[in-house]
């Protein structure tokens, strides 16, 4: 299931979600210069390495061109491939500019960011001597999807269904999106095993509930929490 769009129209224009947007993009157009080899040494020094962030290992000099504790900014805007990128701008750009109408310009840069920060250690302290980089917006834009949640349940979400070689398109609540969303997350996260690399599901979680524990403490007082869809 892939949304494509929602009938959730704003009161503001979402200048810090295109900024995430174009930034996340022209960071990966930087990296995809660098060629292979340097591409990877890059995403080492820049992403998020639990063990060097908590102290219990370190980079080689060369590698080292940010304090472990910048990795946690940098990281949010480095992607590892273009199904990667895409995938995280759509749910950014679909889901992010109604949660930044919701709380402001400012708050919602404070917002991301709290939420990025929660998704990194969800996903390195189960494993702190884990050696495999991190690296993606998403983290971050999962806490989006989980204060979207809280925020518009009943908005409609247009949603996109493979059904063999055909994609159906349909318009079902954002409640049921996010929610079969986070199933697969956890659901993907048990069968994931320990110390492998690929996709972290932990950060996902931790980001989502995150966004959601926040999302009370960010929002402005005339948004509600599941305001009913007209």
């Amino acid at each position: 299931m892939i949304p494509l769009s929602d009938d959730n129209p704003t009161t503001i224009q979402p200048f810090v979600t295109i900024t995430f947007v174009v930034a996340c993009v022209l960071v990966f157009l930087w990296q995809f210069t660098l060629g292979p080899e340097r591409g990877q040494q890059i995403i080492y020094a820049l992403g998020v390495i639990p063990a060097v962030l908590l102290g219990l290992g370190e980079l080689p000099p060369e590698l080292a061109l940010v304090p472990p504790s910048m990795t946690t900014l940098t990281s949010m805007f480095m992607h590892g491939g273009w199904m990667h990128l895409i995938g995280n701008m759509l749910y950014l750009w679909i889901f992010g500019n109604n949660v930044e109408d919701s709380m402001g310009h400012v708050r919602f840069v404070v917002f991301y960011l709290l939420c990025g920060l929660a998704a990194v250690f969800a996903q390195a302290l189960p494993e702190p001597a884990s050696t495999i980089p991190m690296v993606g917006a998403s983290g971050a834009i999962s806490g989006v999807l989980g204060a979207y949640l809280l925020l518009y349940p009943h908005a409609r979400v247009l949603v996109a269904i493979p059904l063999g070689f055909i994609l159906h398109t349909v318009r079902i609540p954002a409640g049921i999106v996010l929610i079969l969303w986070f199933g697969m997350q956890l659901f993907s996260n048990a069968m994931a095993q320990a110390g492998q690399g690929g996709v972290a599901f932990r950060a996902h979680i931790g980001g989502f509930v995150a966004g959601m524990v926040l999302i009370p403490l960010f929002k402005q007082k005339r948004f509600r929490l599941r305001a009913p869809w007209q």
